[in-house]
Order: C-alpha cells, then sequence, then structure tokens
C-alpha cells in the first residue's frame, strides 16, 4: 500500500489520484513554435527576464560544477546516483507504478495537507450562480497571495488553524493560513465579496493585520514578516497599474480574461496557451512588487537576478554598477554576469496553471520551459546527500553570520548551520548549479525507473513534486531533527525563498 503525497492510500495498481480536486497531468498536445528570448545584445534586461534565460545562463555555472571549478563548492559528481537512488524510492515509495497519479509541482498540494482537499471544499461552497470562469477568477486570486507569501517561514513558526485547531508549519502552515485569510476577506475590497483579492484590498493591508492573519508573534515569529506584508501592498499597486492584464477592478483572476483574448491562443483550432503569454503576464504585470534595490540594468529591474562571480565577468571599462566582481575576461558584456532565476515567478506558474487546467480546461503548451525551483529545499538535497560542500573558507564565513543572527533574534543555537544573504555570492551559485542538477535528476530518475514507468516518462514537474523537494525536506528532517532547517540558511527578506 502507497501514499500519495495528499494522503490518500492506494492499493491499486496506480489508479490513485492525490487528495486534490486538480488534474495531475495535463493532456497531449499539438506542438507550437515557441518565440525566442529577446537577443540580450539588443535588449539584455529584456533577455534575463525572460523565462528561456533561467536555464540557459545556470547553463554557464553547472557546467564550472561538472568541473569541479566553483568558487564556493566542492563537487563530487560519485555522489550523484546517491541522490538518484534516495528520490527514486521515495516516489516508489508514495506512489504505484507508472507514477501517473504523479501531480505537476504547485501549490495546490499544500492545501491538501492532513488529507483534506480543502479547494475541493471551498468551491462547493460558492453558488451555483457563479460560474467557471469567476471560480476559476478566486483560485487565480488565492494562489497568488499564497504563493507570494510562500517565502522560507523560519523553524520556530507554527499556524494553528482557525477551523480545525490544528498545527501546521512551513509551506503549509502559509498556505492553510492565507486560505483562512482569504476566506476572511483580508484581500478583498469588495464588501459583497470575501473571496477575492483585488488592489482596494491589498492597499489596506498593514504589517499589524498580516500579522496577525499569520499568527505571528516573539514566540511564534515569522521570518520576513514585514518584506512579505509590502510586497503584497506593492502588489496592490500593480493591480492598479496594469489595467491591461488585471482589469478596471485590480483583480489577479482578471489575467484569465486576457490570457483566453490573447491573439496567441486565439491562433489554434482549440484553446492552447503559449507559455510566453503567461510568463509575460506575471513578468511585466507583476513586476513592480519585487523591492527596489533588486538588480537593474539599463534602468530596468530584473526581479531575481543576481550578480554571479561564477558567471563571465565584465571588462573594467563596461563594468555596471551591480557587479562587484573584478574583471576576468577581455569583451563580456555586464548582463553576462547576471544569473537569473525567477524562482517565485516560475512557482507562480506552476500554481496559477493548475486551476486553469482543472476549472477551464486550459492546455499549456512550452511547460518544459520551465526549469527548477531554485530554493533550499531542492538546493539542500545536493548539499545533504554530498554532491555539494561549502569550501571551508565559505563554512566559516556562514556561521559567523548565523552565530550573530542568533544573538540578535535569541536563536538557541541547537543545530547551527551557515547562513547568508539571498544576494551573497555564494548563494546565487548554489541556486545556479540546483537549476541544472534537477535538470539531470529528472533525466537520471526516467532512467532509474525505467521499468516501473512502463513507456511513461515523468516530466521535471512530477520529479520536483514528488522527489526532489519532498526529497529535500526529508533528508533534512532526518540530518536536523530539531529545526529540520537546510544544510544552509537564508537570512530571507520574505520575498526570495
Amino acid at each position: 500500500m502507497n501514499r500519495t503525497s495528499a494522503g490518500t492510500t492506494s492499493t491499486n495498481g496506480g489508479a490513485s489520484t492525490p487528495g486534490t480536486s486538480f488534474s495531475p497531468v495535463t493532456p497531449a498536445m499539438p506542438q507550437i513554435d515557441m518565440p525566442r528570448p529577446p537577443d540580450p545584445q539588443l535588449d539584455p534586461a529584456g533577455y534575463l527576464r525572460s523565462l528561456g534565460a533561467v536555464r540557459e545562463r545556470s547553463k554557464v555555472v553547472t557546467e564550472k560544477a561538472y568541473r569541479n571549478q566553483l568558487h564556493h563548492f566542492d563537487v563530487d559528481m560519485d555522489k550523484f546516483d546517491d541522490v538518484v537512488t534516495f528520490v527514486s524510492n521515495i516516489i516508489k515509495r508514495d506512489y504505484d507504478a507508472p507514477f501517473t497519479s504523479i501531480p505537476g509541482h504547485g501549490r495546490h498540494q499544500h492545501f491538501g495537507v492532513g488529507g483534506r482537499d480543502r479547494i475541493a471544499h471551498l468551491l462547493s461552497t460558492f453558488p451555483e450562480d457563479v460560474d467557471s470562469t469567476e471560480r476559476c477568477k478566486r483560485m487565480i486570486d488565492l494562489f497568488l497571495v499564497s504563493v507570494l507569501l510562500d517565502a522560507g517561514a523560519g523553524t520556530r513558526w507554527k499556524y494553528t488553524s482557525t477551523e480545525n485547531g490544528k498545527k501546521y508549519n512551513r509551506s503549509e502552515g502559509i498556505a492553510v493560513a492565507s486560505l483562512e485569510m482569504f476566506k476572511r476577506g483580508l484581500f478583498s475590497g469588495n464588501k459583497s465579496n470575501n473571496y477575492q483579492v483585488d488592489k482596494e484590498g491589498l492597499r489596506q493591508l498593514t504589517v499589524e493585520a498580516l500579522t496577525q492573519g499569520l499568527q505571528s508573534n516573539p514566540d511564534n515569529e515569522m521570518a520576513g514578516l514585514e518584506g512579505r506584508a509590502q510586497l503584497l501592498i506593492r502588489l496592490g499597486e500593480a493591480l492598479a497599474e496594469k489595467k491591461e492584464f488585471f482589469g478596471e477592478d485590480g483583480r489577479p483572476g482578471n489575467m484569465l480574461d486576457h490570457i483566453l483574448s490573447h491573439p496567441s491562443t486565439q491562433a489554434s483550432s482549440v484553446i492552447i496557451v503559449p507559455m510566453p503569454v503567461l510568463w509575460n503576464v506575471l513578468m511585466n504585470g507583476l513586476g513592480p512588487i519585487w523591492p527596489a534595490s533588486r538588480t537593474a540594468i539599463n534602468g530596468v529591474s530584473l526581479g531575481d537576478a543576481w550578480p554571479c562571480s561564477s558567471m563571465p565577468q565584465p571588462t573594467q571599462n563596461s563594468s555596471p554598477s551591480f557587479s562587484p566582481f573584478p574583471n576576468t575576461s577581455a569583451g563580456v558584456q555586464p548582463w553576462e554576469s547576471i544569473l537569473p532565476f525567477h524562482k517565485l515567478t516560475q512557482w507562480l506558474t506552476y500554481s496559477l496553471m493548475q486551476p486553469m487546467q482543472s476549472i477551464m480546461k486550459l492546455q499549456f503548451a512550452g511547460q518544459e520551459m520551465l526549469t527548477g525551483l531554485p530554493e533550499y529545499r531542492n538546493g539542500g538535497l545536493f548539499v545533504d546527500l554530498g554532491v555539494l560542500t561549502l569550501k571551508q573558507e565559505d563554512q566559516e564565513r556562514g556561521l559567523k553570520v548565523y552565530a550573530e543572527h542568533a544573538q540578535r533574534t535569541g536563536g538557541n543555537g541547537v543545530e547551527v548551520a551557515p547562513m547568508f544573504k539571498p544576494d551573497d555570492d555564494a548563494i546565487v551559485e548554489w541556486r545556479g548549479v540546483t537549476v541544472g542538477f534537477l535538470d539531470r535528476l529528472c533525466a537520471e530518475v526516467n532512467k532509474s525507473l525505467q521499468r516501473e514507468l512502463a513507456g511513461h516518462e515523468l516530466n521535471l514537474a512530477q520529479v520536483l513534486e514528488a522527489g526532489s523537494w519532498k526529497g529535500g525536506r526529508e533528508i533534512a528532517e532526518l540530518n536536523r531533527p530539531n529545526t529540520k532547517g537546510p544544510p544552509i540558511l537564508i537570512d530571507s527578506d520574505g520575498t526570495v525563498f
């Protein structure tokens, strides 16, 4: 008997469905040519903000990792097979072959913590006159806010559900908390409908209201709370500004109207959404929400993109203000030193596709453009299993930061781990390698499970969901049972992880 990720037992040879209301797989569809990203020589900011740039630029760092030439990590590729075996065994433990019931990675599964499908229950409470379009818009509203709140919660925070009194932590705790705040109308400016997120509701949001909603206090502290609150407040401004995506009332769910009416969506005889259409909404529509201190090029904010010393470095005379690294290569342009990830935007993309696929039966072409998510669970998996090891100098530097952080916050130091800021060069390098290693892991897991798959193949989103993210969490719990934290800690501002 196996258990799926949402806690539903299965004994019928793979016919199980996770405890969720959304379809686990996307049906086959005609191939559609995806537009190429902007030419970085002509539009470097446009290129670095494109989805295609994430995988392309991360390959530069990953190739250095294969040669054990990283600046901050020693690499032992002989240990990679251990990661493949570990992840493959988790998949076999939790799902029945041929594993077709594995859902794609997305926020929806977190709402099912404890085996209860809270999304299905919520949908069932809506009156019959709430049509499929409005139901989908409400789920987009909820999922977007929930994902934006889903940075690392810290090791001490827990949420006690107001509906059943049970305690939840980490991503699942934030999911349940965001759902209950949504149902109370905390994010809605429409007095006749609690079940929406809009510009007015978010403009009225305060740090104090969010603190109360997340039950954060000195004994139950949520990390980066002010950063999360400011992110949502800025979201309200973006919703008001970007009317072409979010309509006059400034609802995230109104992106559905934009997507359905887009010429690229209408180009086929059936409704197929090219991935760049959704990506453009999220990157350009939500661009104003990112902190102003983030990396910019030619005056354009790049979001989750950072200078990295393992990338090619520009010459002195072309060195941009954001590059702190010395000249190492002639003829290199400033944009080449930047490593883009767009982790939250990708997490949003994975997550928002779920209600649109399930409720509106939309199909999305180009999902293979999405990468693995460079965050501490996926990245921690490769550290905990010995593929990546911090160099001694960085280990000592990170432990010093941890000691200062513990003294400042009153941490008990039961399980000590190196800590860095999100923009630290070691963290940026770690994230870049994680993207590349996850692609390799997906390919190797499919080889490992070839017999059980019986002609099927797991896509990257399924490996993330059933293997690497879950595996990263489980190995962390084994190695650090008190905090269950990752092997490398991020002093997060609440807007990256």
